[in-house]
């Protein structure tokens, strides 16, 4: 074996701590970008794998009421490949042994085939018989949260009748892998359901013989899009058409599209941040090491040995502590990839999803160790080696005496002799101190972060559900209903409050921008539904004019005062021109409010609602919900209480369990920053150490020499940490900024007490192992004289 080789073994074996925390910085990135990468190739590959193979369709259309004959010109668009019109209707089921109401959705599909776009993928059992009108296909989730299978009963209310359905088969659709109700942001299994029925049967149910109500197509290749739209948004404008829109607009594609992009991000940012964290600490930590070696080097030189030769020695030394981080992070990122995968699983149904590493990922994450590696320490390792032998041999020359500002302004008896020793150190070696204090900082301010994703998680959530929705449950109509309904719902069972809401499809427009959203009209001062400013206060709505998210009126480049082209997709489909007056502030989904009564006096009808929101007893909810199904106009009933804990669940195990490793991650970085530091620290002055001993300082005094620049170090870098983990905190912030949701800036005494706690535990836990080390000191090895 070389001699070179023997003594970088020698070296891992002395600096194995060091090498170690190093080799967790490392994996900390690489597991995050494993992770991320992992994800990211699982459900995309799945996702298009189930949407090429079921024909899921490009384009969606939907319509009051048209006749079936119309289809034949629709299909003479221009880029227009398959089309398929199709009937789709509110449903209300009762499953025995459930209490609580369920919301669904009813599909129709060829009599006793598959349909050619939106292919079933069945689970168990088969299609419906064909002509059979009281056979239908469920949803997996949903049979399975219920335990149904073939053959089983379901009760269902469809447009005001009720029936019951023996459930054929259970199947999947590329329509519905994220399945959830359409004012939900979260999947509810047990409470909401997609079915397939025959479509002779359920135009019969729903009244739509000779017409269908809802169309999907797909498109040639090289079509315009916005070219088929426009078409089809002119054809089916006379029919009642609201509006056609892309798989970009379609609830499930748009939730994977949104899970996708963070995941995205995620590999992107987070193994950046760590990775130049990692090749920050590289550097000081290789530079310093090479430092304490200067004699080694020397003599290495003047027996022959070039250049490249010790260039290289101390590059395969850096490049085993790189190794070893990266196959850690391999190993973690897989391991927390296959956790995730039945994570993901429970809410993106895909037939089959494998989270397998990819090797393109593996090659990449070590190229990018590598190249984090090579940052850190070509600098230092050339500066080490270019210097001469002779004066490699020589020790470095004392540095010049002076006074610190510091110990000039404070009292000497308040420093001692301990503190002015600590602070003399420091000023001699500036460079030295910024470094380990930039260390430290960026560990406190990773730290910051991941404290801050957790408390706006919650903030956003204890304000959508504490104050923007405040009622119980929300009800929807079947079709445009007489206000006076209102007055029924006030003599329901356990109702303590109701308001009313008429909600209409429109299209706004502002110069060249354009978003298609809804008008929620409300009363003038909404209790149950608040809409709230900046600072959290309730709004009034304006008698004339629209108040609008502010981050819907960002996408328009519109603010207060503005003119918007609002075109209405439902009734008359009126063009109008309303006023933005005023902006509003909520962190999930986008609106547009104005009062109910302008609302309808700008639809030219009377007093109509769209649903109703109640505040009701909770000792009576059971009483309440058996009336409720009597009323055959209600569609939809929602619970709010259930769509609160279901967000809060997903929170809990994708986004709270990320980010608390992510924590996690940032808590090593901090440990192995301090340790490295200390343990560099100590190498340097360890002759300094025992020379105070041999004068009679005793082991407690030096101890608390170097424990108290551990400890001031540590204390000047919190607060550059933590205005680094603000600023970190706000780009994350952006980056996660979407029409879906919007994650608060809030940062939290709490939060800035974590990032603290944090470096200052992993400082006394590198304080309580430098003290070990210092009694195993071997004064008689460090005080010998260099010739």
């Amino acid at each position: 074996m070389k001699a070179l080789h023997l003594k970088l073994l020698r070296d891992l074996w002395r600096l194995k701590g060091q090498a170690l925390a190093i080799a967790v910085v490392i994996a900390s990135g690489v597991m995050t970008l494993i992770l991320s990468v992992t994800t990211l190739e699982a459900l995309s590959s799945s996702r298009d794998r189930f949407y090429a193979s079921h024909h899921f369709a490009e384009v969606f259309a939907g319509v009051k009421r048209a006749p079936l004959g119309l289809v034949e010109r629709l299909q003479a668009i221009e880029g227009v490949n398959l089309i398929e019109p199709r009937v789709r209707a509110p449903v209300r089921l009762a499953v025995d042994g459930f209490d609580d109401p369920i919301r669904g959705l009813l599909s129709s599909i060829p009599d006793g085939r598959q349909p050619t776009l939106n292919r079933l993928q069945l689970v168990a059992g088969s299609l419906p018989e064909p002509g059979r009108d009281d056979q239908a296909v469920v949803s997996d989730a949903f049979a399975e949260a219920h335990r149904l299978g073939p053959g089983d009963e379901v009760e269902a209310i469809i447009d005001g009748r009720r029936t019951r359905l023996r459930l054929s088969g259970i199947a999947l659709s590329p329509e519905h892998l994220y399945q959830a109700a359409p004012t939900d942001l979260m999947p509810d299994y047990r409470r909401y359901a997609v079915l397939w029925m025959n479509r002779r049967a359920l135009a019969n149910a729903y009244g739509m013989e000779g017409a269908f109500n809802d169309l999907t197509l797909s498109l040639q290749a090289g079509a315009s899009v916005d070219a088929v739209i426009d078409a089809l948004d002119l054809a089916l404008a006379r029919y009642g058409g609201t509006g056609a829109q892309t798989r970009h607009d379609q609830q499930s594609h748009r939730f994977i599209e949104e899970e996708l992009a963070q995941q995205r991000l995620q590999a992107t940012v987070l193994p950046t941040i760590f990775l130049a964290v990692s090749a920050f600490l590289l550097n000081v930590v290789m530079g310093r090491i090479i430092q304490t070696q200067r004699e080694q080097l020397a003599v290495l030189k003047a027996f022959g040995y070039g250049d490249a030769d010790l260039a290289l020695h101390y590059g395969l030394l850096a490049g085993l502590i790189v190794l070893a981080g990266w196959a850690l992070g391999v190993v973690l990122g897989a391991w927390a990839a296959d956790a995730l995968a039945g994570i993901y699983h429970a809410y993106f149904r895909f037939p089959e999803m494998h989270f397998r590493v990819p090797a393109w990922a593996l090659g990449l994450s070590l190229l990018v160790a590598a190249l984090a590696a090579l940052t850190g320490t070509w600098h230092a390792v050339w500066r080490a080696v270019g210097r001469p032998p002779a004066e490699a041999m020589r020790p470095p020359a004392p540095h010049r005496f002076r006074r610190t500002w510091l110990e000039r302004v404070l009292p000497a008896a308040l420093l001692g002799s301990e503190g002015r020793m600590i602070l003399r150190h420091l000023a001699r070696h500036p460079a030295k101190a910024s470094l380990s204090v930039i260390g430290i900082a960026l560990s406190c301010g990773l730290l910051l972060m991941g404290a801050y994703q957790l408390d706006a998680l919650d903030e956003m959530l204890d304000q959508q559900y504490g104050q923007v929705l405040r009622m119980d449950i929300e009800l929807t109509f079947g079709e445009v209903t007489p206000a006076r309904a209102a007055g029924e719902l006030r003599h329901l069972p356990g109702v303590l409050a109701v308001e009313t809401w008429r909600r209409v499809p429109a299209t706004l427009v502002h110069g060249h921008r354009e978003y298609r959203t809804s008008l929620l009209g409300m009363d003038a001062q909404p209790r149950l539904r608040q809409v709230l400013d900046a600072d959290g206060t309730a709004q009034r709505l304006p008698a004339e004019g629209l108040m609008m998210t502010r981050f819907l009126a960002e996408e328009l480049d519109a603010g207060v005062g503005d003119t918007l082209e609002v075109a209405i997709m439902e009734g008359q489909r009126r063009r109008l021109a309303l006023p933005l007056v005023a902006l509003v502030d909520e962190p999930l989904g986008v609106g547009a409010y104005l009062q109910r009564d302008t609302l309808n006096a700008l639809m030219r009808e009377g007093p109509a609602i769209s649903g109703a929101w109640l505040l009701v007893d909770g000792d009576r909810q059971r009483a309440l919900n058996e009336a409720l199904w009597d009323m055959p106009r209600v569609s939809s009933i929602g619970l709010l209480s259930d769509a609160e804990r279901g967000i809060r669940d997903y929170m809990d195990e994708t986004i709270l369990v990320v980010a608390l490793v992510f924590v996690g991650l940032a808590g090593s970085i901090a440990f192995g920053v301090v340790y490295n530091n200390a343990r560099v620290t100590f190498a340097e002055r360890a002759r300094e150490l025992a020379t105070l001993q041999v004068l009679g300082y005793s082991r407690g005094e030096v101890a608390r020499i170097l424990l108290g620049e551990i400890a001031l170090l540590t204390l000047l870098a919190i607060p550059p940490g933590w205005a680094i983990g603000t600023l970190f905190s706000i780009l994350l912030n952006q980056a996660f900024t979407n029409d879906l949701y919007r994650i608060p800036l809030v940062l939290t005494p709490r939060a800035f007490g974590v990032a603290a706690a944090g470096v200052l535990a992993a400082s006394l836990v590198v304080g309580m192992l430098v003290l070990r080390r210092l009694g195993r000191l071997d004064m008689i090895r460090v005080l010998k004289a260099v010739e």
